[in-house]
């Protein structure tokens, strides 16, 4: 399964360092499915995004992957991928960028081809230049922001209303993020994603830096020991008991204050939802955990 780490650290830019690939090397890890890509978005300081990804391919890309890389941003979006649908190529791998957004995704879904033609009949084909799910689900969600006067919010209802009502569907779970902004979403219940409002003033400990890790992800900033910062993980990847998962159809929006806004506005179940059973055996396999 997919692996999405979100970080929002508010309206000043932060240092944090990231490993991409936080697992150790051994004949157990070995033994099981390596990931296909990895990669990490990021802002600079006027705005612009920045992605580093690479191609899983080999094992010395995988040491790409878990060398310390120190970013500096408002907010980070990073992906580990497992592939469900398209080549294992760089052109596949997230985060994307469309219209100064970020975007990474983690599910699956059908009728690629369905919607292609309404990406064809809102004008934005040419967003899309390799061949996932995800990449469309992303350029569907941009033709929609676009449509609703640049509203990000609102594009990702229109955009998820309709693939909810029109294909089949495992799971959407996303993050699109600004330099300013992020939007969460989990839906259906299939796949979970958590989050993390966290506040160092309101722990008893004494203040220690941010050290958020999980088998595939980890990122660590010494200055958020001291500022607040809203997290989102495909786990939990603290000991902070703050953690919640996300409930089906939830969509969260972070602003540049931290302030957390969550809305529902989404059916609990797509109208056509697939099962494992309905993915062949190598799409199935990349959305077990």
């Amino acid at each position: 399964m997919c692996r999405l780490f979100g970080l929002h650290a508010g309206s000043r830019p932060v240092h944090a360092t990231f490993w991409l690939l936080d697992a150790p090397d051994s004949l157990a890890q070995q033994s099981r499915r390596e990931p296909d890509g990895a990669g990490i978005g990021t802002f600079d300081d006027d705005g612009g995004a920045r992605v580093s990804k690479r191609l899983l391919a080999a094992w010395e890309d995988h040491a790409f992957a878990r060398e310390a890389r120190q970013l500096a941003s408002t907010t980070f979006l990073a992906h580990v991928r497992y592939a469900s649908t398209g080549a294992h190529t760089l052109v596949n791998t997230h985060p994307f960028e469309q219209d100064g957004r970020l975007f990474a995704h983690n599910g699956a879904f059908h009728g690629l081809d369905r919607l292609d033609g309404r990406l064809m009949d809102l004008g934005v084909a040419g967003l899309v230049q390799g061949q996932t799910d995800s990449e469309r689900l992303f350029a569907l969600i941009t033709a929609e922001i676009r449509r609703a006067g640049g509203d990000v919010a609102e594009g990702i209802t229109r955009a998820v209303e309709w693939v909810a009502a029109e294909l089949p569907v495992l799971a959407l779970n996303i993050i699109v993020t600004t330099a300013t902004d992020l939007w969460a979403l989990r839906y259906p219940a299939t796949h979970p994603l958590y989050i993390l409002e966290r506040d160092p003033a309101a722990e008893p400990a004494p203040a220690a830096p941010l050290d958020a890790r999980s088998p595939r992800i980890h990122s660590r900033s010494t200055e958020l020991s001291v500022a607040r910062s809203v997290l989102f993980a495909t786990e939990p990847m603290t000991h902070n008991p703050g953690w919640r998962p996300l409930a089906a159809g939830e969509l969260v929006h972070v602003g540049p204050d931290l302030a957390v806004t969550c809305t529902y506005p989404f059916p609990d179940q797509p109208a056509h939802p697939l099962t494992l059973a309905d993915l062949d055996p190598s799409a199935a396999a990349s959305q077990t955990s």
